[in-house]
Formats: structure tokens, C-alpha cells, sequence
């Protein structure tokens, strides 16, 4: 039976998250933004990340573990760097500039050390969503999905998120993250913002945030267990 649920999916995406999403994969905008990404691959696009990755954010972290999460844009446009988390790169894949600063970060505000690899996967098993607000981008183009209906759906999941569970940590990094605000309840859920921690903002008002620590205090003072930041190898 359970096999034959999955079956009828019509879209491949983690079992929760597609029982609260359903009627997001029947909107029109997701119909279009399907052909969409057909017709870019038809026309020789090469899109990242892989098509088995695209969803890799809710495969990891199912809608009712969630306990934090972390918003970023969209996806690495480089080679073999996009792995369908928010700022992870694939285990041997160098680490880009910002995710250099979130460690430096991670160490300066909880004494986490330096992870060798940046792949945050261990994070996402740890209840922390890592959602880009648009899923998949042409190789070499940054923010060329935009507008195509990504948007639209990643908002629904974080309005769902909002609406439906307690306590959580949103942690918006830059203006096109804090844009998302206004779909969170601040009345029940904790809001974190500063600058991106991209090296053109991170000395703005990145370093010393203490986002990390501030999200586990929050957690605990709810009886929530907090999240293992530090599960990743030095």
C-alpha cells in the first residue's frame, strides 16, 4: 500500500512534506514552472543541482522534524557545488566564500571547529531546513530561475511552517531572505536577521550574530532539544 502511495506521487518529494505541499503541486504556477524547466533543459541548459537533488532540503529534514530554518536564494551555479541544500557544497567540493564565513561564524560565537568538508548535511538531520527560495538556477547564471514560480512555492512551505508548528528559529541572512518575514508569526516563532554572509556584507553585521547560539537557547527556554551544530569533521 505504502508503495503504491508513493507511486501516485506527482511529485518525488519526502512523504510529510508532500501531504502539506499537495495542493501547491496542483497550482497552475507549478504546472508552468515544470514545462519550464523541461523546455531549459530541451534548449541545452545544463541546471543545477541534479534533478534528484531539487528537493534534497525536505528529503532531509521531513516537515515535522524541522526546528530551524535557514534561507537562502538559490543554488550554486557552479560545477558539482549545488547539492539542494542553501549554502552546502558536496563532500570535496571547496568551500564558497560564504559558507567560509558561517563557519568562522559557528567557531567564533559556539567554538565549533573549522569542518573540513562544507557539505551541511548533518545540520538538515538535525532539524535545520536548509530552503533556498528558488530550487534549481542554469549553470554559470545566478538568479536565472527567478520569477518563474519557485518563489511562490517556497513561500507556501514556509507559510505552512509558520502555521503549523510551534517554536521554531527562522534565520533570514540579507534582504532577499528578511523578504520572507511577513509569512512568519513572530508571535510563536523567533526571527533572526543580520547581513549576508557573503564577504561583500558579512563585515556589516554578520560576524557576531551569534545566530547559532541565540537558535539553541531559544529551543531549550521552549523544551525543545537543541541542535547539534557540531557534527560536522574538522
Amino acid at each position: 500500500m505504502e508503495a503504491a502511495a508513493r507511486a501516485e506521487k506527482s511529485v518525488q518529494i519526502e512523504d510529510s512534506w508532500y501531504e502539506i505541499l499537495k495542493d501547491e503541486f496542483e497550482n497552475p504556477y507549478f504546472h508552468y514552472l515544470k514545462q519550464f524547466l523541461v523546455k531549459e533543459r530541451q534548449a541545452g541548459y545544463v541546471i543545477y543541482p541534479p534533478g534528484s537533488r531539487i528537493f534534497a532540503a525536505f528529503d532531509y529534514t521531513p516537515f515535522w522534524d524541522v526546528k530551524c530554518v535557514i534561507v537562502g536564494q538559490d543554488p550554486y551555479h557552479g560545477p558539482r557545488q549545488a547539492n539542494g541544500l542553501c549554502f552546502s557544497v558536496s563532500d570535496g567540493q571547496k568551500k564558497p566564500p560564504s559558507l567560509v564565513n558561517i563557519f568562522k561564524e559557528l567557531h567564533d560565537d559556539i567554538g565549533c571547529p573549522i569542518p573540513y568538508s562544507g557539505n551541511l548535511e548533518p545540520w538538515a538531520h538535525n532539524g535545520v531546513l536548509l530552503l533556498n527560495t528558488i530550487l534549481t538556477v542554469r549553470a554559470g547564471q545566478p538568479k536565472s530561475h527567478h520569477g518563474h514560480g519557485w518563489e511562490e512555492f517556497t513561500a507556501a512551505a514556509i507559510q505552512k511552517l509558520s502555521d503549523m508548528h510551534e517554536h521554531l528559529v527562522f534565520i533570514l541572512w540579507g534582504r532577499e531572505a528578511q523578504m520572507k518575514e511577513e509569512l512568519i508569526d513572530s508571535s510563536k516563532h523567533l526571527i533572526l536577521k543580520s547581513h549576508h554572509p557573503s564577504p561583500y556584507s558579512a563585515e556589516k553585521g554578520f560576524f557576531g550574530n551569534q545566530h547559532f547560539s541565540r537558535t539553541n537557547h531559544w529551543l531549550e527556554d521552549h523544551g525543545i532539544e537543541p541542535i547539534d551544530w557540531n557534527p560536522l569533521q574538522p
